[in-house]
């Protein structure tokens, strides 16, 4: 692999049902290898069709509470990289109260 091309594998242990029981992940760039995660979300754009494809993914081991808390987190930084890639400050403090609002109602924030 050159220095222009960067590597990420993700791979999957299933169950006789095909539930996903460990999901491993590596990324050579972040000298991340084989590391194990409960759940991931992976969006990829098609551009030919203009939709948006995904992976959701989670272990049987996920914790409930975890699993809220990994969506809070996630629309957190969708809301940051959205800000990034449009610089739509308008959107970007909606989406943040959404946030805020999603993390009150599912009791996620700490005094």
């Amino acid at each position: 692999m050159n220095d222009r091309n960067s590597k990420i594998e993700i791979s999957v242990d299933l169950d006789e049902n095909k539930i996903p029981e460990k999901i491993f992940w590596s990324a050579e760039d972040g000298n991340i290898k084989n590391k194990e995660s409960k759940a991931l979300f992976l969006s990829v754009w098609d551009s030919e069709k203009k939709e948006s494809l995904r992976i959701d993914l989670w272990t049987k081991e996920m914790p409930l509470d975890e699993m809220k808390i990994f969506f809070h987190q996630t629309l957190v930084a969708m809301s940051d990289t959205f800000n990034r890639a449009t610089q739509d400050e308008k959107m970007t403090a909606t989406m943040k109260d959404f946030c805020d609002y999603f993390a009150e109602k599912l009791n996620l924030k700490q005094n």
